[in-house]
Formats: structure tokens, C-alpha cells, sequence
């Protein structure tokens, strides 16, 4: 586990430049902002994977057991707040975007954490990034886990091979259910639709591999989808613009 920079007895801050990184399983008793810089880390939790690329974080409460990963070069930057000053901040996981002043406000504890500087200037930019980031809405890039026994194998086998679209009657009939119980199982266990828990686990998938440096069309076909102009549809309707822009938007900021 890394350990934190200090900056002041409720704000610590870890920091990380590197070609690949792969975590154990730990937890934290602060709670934490993980940022990535720049690349795409992927956080796994007992309630399923987050995966944060470029301008966006995730909010770990304290004492959540998670591992954290990434396959290609990384940046990230983490925030770890004690529970005496995480006030009304969430006490659940989610992702946050960075807006520009969040991202520069990161930035600066993290310059502080190597150079330490004026204790006043510290503590306004602690306030300040701690108003910041609780005004920040829940990004769509988690993936939730289902505690069912059969559904977990399900979902496993799916993250495993993205290429095949799995029907919900085939999924159902693997389960040895109807398919209107399993559709009411599974949107029980993970808050979402199957058609839907299986878009986003292709999207979360092709975030890692075009921060990979992958190029759009290998990506599209091994997330499962027959075109390229099919998965960037997809990618604009969840994320707003096409893979393209959006990483090349994020590489400016």
C-alpha cells in the first residue's frame, strides 16, 4: 500500500508517475479522491469496478477495502481525508468529474506534499478543494457486482470475453430461471438493466484500451461491436463526445 504525505493532521497526499501499476487488495481509514493525471486506473471494490480516466476521480469512503490498478503509463494523485473533515462529502463510492479548478487544486497539495509551503495557503486550498468536490455529480463509469452466486459467475464470463453479446434469454436459461426473474434478480442486485450492465462493462473495457494507445477500430471489435461508427455512437451517448475528442479533450486539459 502507499503511504501518504501528511500535509496537516486530517489531509494526506499520495502521488505516482509510472509505466504500469497493480495495488493489493487494501484499505484506507481516511477517506480518498483518486485522480489519474493523465492514463486510466481501474479501482475494484466490493460492489463493483470503477474505472477513472483523465478528468474524472473516485470517492473511496473510509474503510472500503479496494484494489487499484492500471495496464499502461499513469499519473495519479490522492487526496486522503479524515473523517473529521469530510463533513457532508458522500459516504459511498462514486466518480466525480474534475473540473479545472478541482484539477489545479489537486495539483497544488500534491507541490505542497514535496515542498511544503505557507500553513495558511495549505488550509485555503484544503477548504477550498473540500467545497469543490461536493458539488460534483456521479459520473456513469462504474460497473456494480452482483452478490448472487449465479449472477456473479455470469457477469465474470461476460467481463471475460466482451466479443459475444449474451441475450436475456440466454442468460436466464444458463440460470435455470424465467426471464422475467432474472431480469428482476439482476436489476435488484446491480441497480441496472442486463442489456444496460453489459454496455457499460464494454465501455469501462474500451476506456482502458484507448488509454492504451489503441487505436479505435481494434478497440471496437474487441468490445464487441461490428463497427467503429457503432461503438463511438455509444461512446458519445455515454461520455457526450466520440473517443477521439474525448481523450484528446482530456490530453489539452
Amino acid at each position: 500500500m502507499l503511504e501518504g504525505v501528511s500535509l496537516t493532521d486530517e489531509i494526506a497526499v499520495i502521488a505516482l508517475d509510472d509505466d504500469r501499476f497493480s495495488g493489493p487488495k487494501h484499505s484506507h481509514r481516511q477517506a480518498q479522491l483518486l485522480y489519474a493525471v493523465s492514463g486510466v486506473i481501474s479501482i475494484r471494490t466490493e460492489i463493483g469496478t470503477f474505472v477513472v480516466p483523465p478528468s474524472r476521480a473516485v470517492w473511496l469512503p473510509a474503510g472500503m477495502e479496494h484494489e487499484t490498478s492500471s495496464p499502461a503509463g499513469i499519473q495519479f494523485r490522492s487526496i486522503l481525508v479524515e473523517k473529521s473533515a469530510a463533513g457532508r462529502l458522500p459516504g459511498e463510492c462514486r466518480v466525480v468529474e474534475i473540473t479545472p479548478l478541482l484539477r489545479e487544486l489537486i495539483l497544488k497539495l500534491a507541490e505542497f506534499a514535496e515542498d511544503p509551503g505557507d500553513d495558511g495557503r495549505t488550509d485555503a486550498v484544503i477548504r477550498l478543494l473540500l467545497m469543490e468536490l461536493s458539488f460534483q455529480a456521479a459520473e456513469p463509469l462504474g460497473l456494480p457486482a452482483p452478490n448472487h452466486p449465479g449472477l456473479a459467475r455470469l457477469c465474470a464470463s461476460i467481463k471475460a470475453d466482451l466479443t459475444e453479446t449474451v441475450s436475456i434469454k440466454d442468460a436466464a436459461t444458463m440460470l435455470h430461471m424465467s426471464r422475467a426473474t432474472f431480469m428482476r434478480l439482476f436489476k435488484r442486485e446491480t441497480g441496472m438493466s442486463f442489456t444496460s450492465w453489459q454496455q457499460q462493462a464494454r465501455m469501462l473495457a474500451a476506456l482502458v484500451l484507448l488509454a492504451e494507445g489503441r487505436n479505435v477500430l481494434d478497440v471496437a471489435l474487441e468490445c464487441g461491436y461490428n463497427s467503429p461508427s457503432a461503438f463511438s455512437a455509444m461512446f458519445r451517448r455515454s461520455l457526450g463526445k466520440p473517443p477521439s475528442a474525448y481523450f484528446r479533450a482530456k490530453s489539452r486539459a
